[in-house]
């Protein structure tokens, strides 16, 4: 069998996506190599959510096939199901594979290492090949985003072990795609509608994660909020939740981002209840303006926004709570840019995403006139990052003088002023001083800041605030 390295690109559904493929892989008897150069065959995992996105696959793919012409490439992910002949015509390219047909591609790999001749691959797309056709031979056509979207029934979830925090923290897709259609997100067309891991499959990946020792899981999705909605027996996703809670023995549970109407008074009140729910609220908020909201075709306004977020600060006053922003969508003006920054600035963020608006192929605000032009919008951005870095100093500084559960993420052996990185419940980097076992629970007492972490010391008993601290075996 063939030696197979993923390359990846996007976000955590992606990655997740790329997890459930290595498995697969493995199941099969193909070896992973540790790096592109050493494989038969590699498999780049790509984003399309944006222009940069798209650039950044086929930078990567000409820098694979110059580096190894001997190199297989298989394409696939959101940009191969967007445009899959962008990617077939690029040099090294073998074949080209979207979402829809993801799920095959062990067999084809499989098939590779049995066939010299990727002719007889009935079912696949061969880059040399991609015409009408060829693709005709699968039940949804990848080649544009018109017609039907793609449509997928079954979601297979692995956890993502790999990353920052040296495995410390898996993220398992519970959800995948999006049956909202906001007016500048490709994202739907290229993931299909929204569907929902079993609750009995997610119960039993977060036992099976906390039986090997892992502390905390990160749940992610597309549209975290609507988990649950398409199943026979419908379930909600705050019911999951406390099923987690009740069923499993994970020690902190997190959210990835989670629309704003979808931060609910009672979801809110089950975080407040309990410290296994990380206080972390990832909250798209896009645009301060209600104008662009609905140019955007966003089911909220800003006041229900804000709403949200002062309804989390009252009752959670330390947690953490993030924002995607989008500058420059076709037609906004300086005004509603103003308006954005202002009613960012009334809030108690903690962090900024801010994206440059970037057109997507097929979408409605694609169609749209009057862009604003590409200097404007790299000056918005830089206000609003330098709005959401001051939001961030002042979290931070408020901070100070607490003593905060941190889990340590990995070991920092630098000599006597070495210190450990640890995350804590709300979000919050912290370099612990000394040397502390990665994936172990901490008490820190926060004394002072670090460019952008905090400093703090192990809490002994005695000083401010301090309580006695725990520690969970790897």
């Amino acid at each position: 069998m063939p030696t197979f390295y993923i390359e990846q690109f996007g976000c955590r559904a992606t990655q997740a996506d790329g997890a459930v493929l290595e498995r697969q892989l493995l199941d099969r008897g193909c070896t992973s190599a540790s790096e592109a150069a050493a494989a038969d065959i590699v498999v780049v995992n790509t984003c399309t959510v944006t222009a940069s996105a798209d650039a950044q696959a086929r930078d990567a793919i000409r820098k694979l096939h110059a580096a190894n012409p001997a190199i297989r490439v298989i394409v696939t992910g959101c940009y191969a199901q967007r445009a899959p002949e962008e990617l077939a015509v690029l040099p090294g390219v073998s074949w080209v594979v979207g979402n829809s047909h993801k799920p095959q591609i062990p067999a084809l790999i499989e098939a590779i290492s049995e066939m010299s001749s990727a002719s007889n691959l009935n079912g696949f797309f061969p880059a040399a090949a991609l015409v009408p056709s060829a693709m005709s031979l699968s039940p949804l056509p990848a080649k544009t985003l018109s017609g039907d979207i793609l449509e997928q029934t079954v979601l297979l979830a692995t956890p993502v072990l790999g990353g920052e925090g040296s495995h410390t923290r898996p993220t398992l897709k519970i959800q995948d795609g999006c049956n909202s259609r906001c007016s500048y997100c490709v994202i739907p067309f290229v993931r299909g509608r929204s569907r929902s891991l079993p609750p009995e499959s997610v119960i039993q990946e977060i036992r099976n994660l906390s039986e090997a020792g892992y502390q905390e899981i990160v749940l992610s999705g597309i549209n975290l909020g609507t988990y649950g909605r398409d199943l026979s027996l419908r379930v909600e996703f705050e019911d999951l939740l406390r099923r987690i809670l009740h069923e499993t023995s994970i020690v902190r549970l997190r959210i990835s981002s989670i629309e704003p109407l979808d931060v609910t008074q009672d979801l809110v009140e089950l975080f407040a209840s309990t410290d296994r729910l990380a206080q972390h609220f990832h909250i798209p908020l896009q645009s301060g303006s209600d104008r662009i909201l609905a140019a955007m075709h966003r089911w909220y306004r800003a006041e229900h926004y804000a709403r949200r977020v002062e309804l989390i600060r009252e009752r959670l006053p330390h947690a953490a709570i993030g924002a995607d922003v989008i500058t420059g969508f076709p037609g906004e003006t300086e005004d509603e840019h103003a308006a954005t920054l202002a009613f960012i600035e009334s809030l108690p963020f903690t962090y900024l995403h801010v994206f440059s608006y970037s057109k997507r192929p097929g979408t409605k605000a694609a169609t749209l006139s009057n862009p604003v032009p590409g200097a404007i919008i790299k000056r918005r951005a830089r206000e609003l990052r330098s709005l959401g870095e001051k939001k961030a100093a002042a979290f931070r500084q408020s901070q100070i003088g607490r003593t905060l559960r941190l889990l340590t993420l990995r070991s920092d052996r630098q000599g006597p002023s070495s210190a450990t990185p640890a995350l804590s419940t709300n979000y919050l980097k912290v370099r612990v001083r000394g040397t502390h076992p990665s994936n172990h629970w901490l008490d820190v007492y926060i004394s002072n800041e670090e460019g952008n972490s905090l400093l703090g010391d192990v809490a002994q008993a005695g000083w401010p605030y301090a309580s006695k601290m725990t520690c969970a075996s790897a």
